[in-house]
């Protein structure tokens, strides 16, 4: 990484390399020197110093919000625009972040799955931990020709496995209306919105699967925190609530998405949900009741993260 240029450097300009103190009057002087402190890489140093009290990545936070400020990806920054004079937008975007405002909310974007996913306040930030749901939805139904998402925010559960599952189309719902215009546009830029029908519906309300037939698989990402939940101040302060909380035990969906899925699945489909690490229990418990058999599914750090559920013979549709 090139350093900012010394005072002892003043005299070098462009057009050759005069001798110290050798400029004439045909000879314009070199241009002033920036202060230290209105370079990239310093005011990244000075960011990553102010973030750290309030991120566990400040220095990686603080890149990012270069990277944004000035129009360019990470890499670039990281290779080409260090010593580029820092951008006035770039101390506004510091100070919201310092105020806890996660940072996908600030850049607008999110990755997921190698994928680049925009975000709203009005959807929960795609987590790596939700990655490990779609891997158990690819295993377990890999010729999906129908699937269906409850809840689905930004998109970023069913648009990833469209993307993954050519032949596939999709329903994805949710009872946000600022959810829906996130999720459609992310469609769109994917290049999937002939293949991803985002609709308003609320399975919390009588009628709302009318009419949308059956599904090889079922995908769903619903409300599970506990409602007295400790959460950390960016995601309490600024994640929607009606996306994160499920009543004392954070089962409330569960105990009314469950029963509705029998009539939305074919006779082999399979429903995969994503559970809080310490549901698994609880949920099966939900989803027995149901006919399901179940089978839980770790993440990446070892964590109860998703249940596959599959209707057991002699429950729910006949097979003959």
């Amino acid at each position: 990484m090139a350093k900012a240029p010394s005072s002892s450097e003043e005299g070098v300009g462009g057009g050759g390399h005069p001798e110290p103190g050798a400029h004439d009057s045909t000879t314009p002087p070199p241009p002033p020197l920036k202060r230290r402190g209105s370079y990239v890489a310093q005011a990244i140093r000075e960011a990553t110093t102010k973030l750290a009290t309030t991120s566990d990545t400040a220095r990686l936070d603080a890149e990012l919000l270069m990277a944004h400020a000035l129009g360019v990806s990470r890499s670039d920054l990281l290779l080409r625009h260090m010593q580029d004079a820092v951008p006035p937008a770039f101390a506004a975007l510091v100070e919201r972040r310092a105020a806890q405002k996660p940072l996908a909310y600030i850049i607008g974007t999110q990755e997921f799955f190698g994928r680049s996913f925009l975000v709203t306040s009005d959807v929960l930030i795609p987590r790596a931990d939700s990655e490990s749901v779609v891997e158990a939805a690819l295993a377990a139904a890999p010729e999906a020709k129908r699937i269906l998402d409850c809840g689905t925010g930004s998109g970023a559960l069913l648009l990833t496995l469209l993307a993954e599952v050519p032949a596939a189309e999709g329903v994805g719902i949710d009872a946000s209306m600022g959810a829906i215009a996130v999720a459609a546009a992310n469609a769109g830029l994917l290049g999937l919105a002939e293949r991803a029908r985002i609709l308003h519906a609320d399975w919390t309300q009588n009628g709302w699967a009318k009419g949308h037939g059956r599904f090889d698989l079922i995908i769903a990402n619903p409300p599970y925190v506990e409602t007295g939940a400790d959460l950390a101040p960016d995601v309490r302060g600024f994640e929607p609530a009606s996306a994160l909380f499920a009543g004392p035990e954070g089962l409330n969906d569960y105990r009314i998405l469950l029963p509705q899925l029998p009539d939305l699945l074919t006779e082999n489909g399979v429903a995969v949900l994503e559970i809080g690490y310490l549901q698994a229990a609880a949920v099966t418990q939900i989803a027995e009741k149901q006919g399901f058999s179940v089978e839980v599914k770790q993440d990446l750090g070892q964590r109860d993260r998703a249940l596959v559920l599959r209707i057991k013979l002699g429950k729910g549709e006949s097979t003959g």
